[in-house]
């Protein structure tokens, strides 16, 4: 057997270890546990009862209002950077919390296709039971709009690293850390005021391992270079959901603290 493929053996087998032995201690470091500003408010136990009826809430949009695009380095991506439609993280947060018990979420995005069904079941009924066709019963109004959208997206807020090599073996960690900004707004339709405002800050992690080798065999007449990496990056998607649900939980008890609304057993 070639005594150079015999070399190889131990090498590959040391970059490997070292390759797992940076990716599980990259896993172990504190910037890989995401957490939203105030974080009590995430936890399901932290989520009061609401002290009456549900509230009649309406969204036309939540969007992305930051402009920012995907980064790249070679060419021009038109893609955006964040969600366009954060409004369904937001009515699905609306409908979960409190076990649905805060709000009854009403259609608002797509009202022109409400409109027009209801229009054709009216012209349906009318063509087939004449004048004494059955009315459509009235649609239901919100009582509150709830506004706003992503309003910040900052990339490589902190970056940084870790790596060492000895006798030309060697691994290393580095990480990025972005961060997302949501607003959400409850504005009352009677009067126009906005009841209650809120912001929070999601933070967005990405992290890359690498194990390298370089060594010289057959008395320093042969190079021999080996490399092993592997990255992890939080998904953005996951971070906005997170975002707009510690809104809506905020959202919550600010109204509460300014006595819009009421949380069940408080004062």
């Amino acid at each position: 057997m070639d005594t150079t493929n015999l070399k190889l053996i131990p090498l590959l087998a040391i970059l490997s270890l070292g390759g797992c032995a940076s990716y599980a201690g990259s896993k172990a470091l504190p910037y890989q546990d995401a957490v939203v500003t105030k974080p009590e408010f995430y936890k399901k136990k932290a989520v009061p009862q609401p002290g009456g009826p549900p509230i009649a809430v309406a969204v036309y949009r939540f969007n992305d209002q930051t402009g920012q695009r995907k980064a790249s380095q070679n060419v021009a991506v038109l893609s955006s950077a964040v969600t366009q439609g954060a409004d369904n993280y937001l009515i699905r947060s609306l409908q979960e919390i409190g076990g649905g018990k805060w709000f009854k979420v009403i259609e608002r995005g797509n009202l022109d296709h409400i409109i027009k069904e209801r229009q054709i079941i009216r012209q349906m009924r009318e063509q087939y039971e004449g004048k004494d066709a059955k009315p459509l019963p009235p649609m239901l109004f919100a009582g509150v709009l709830l506004e706003g959208g992503i309003i910040g997206y900052d990339s490589n807020v902190k970056t940084g690293g870790a790596g060492a090599r000895f006798l030309g073996i060697g691994a290393s960690t580095q990480y990025s850390i972005d961060e997302i900004v949501v607003s959400l707004r409850a504005v009352s339709v009677n009067t126009g005021e906005v009841l209650a405002s809120v912001t929070t800050t999601k933070t967005v992690y990405s992290f890359r391992d690498n194990a390298g080798v370089l060594k010289f065999v057959d008395a320093g007449t042969k190079a021999l270079e080996a490399e092993l990496g592997a990255a992890s990056n939080e998904s953005m998607n996951k971070a906005v959901q997170l975002g707009v649900h510690a809104a809506v939980l905020e959202l919550i008890n600010e109204g509460a603290r300014k006595k819009h609304w009421k949380i069940k057993g408080a004062k």
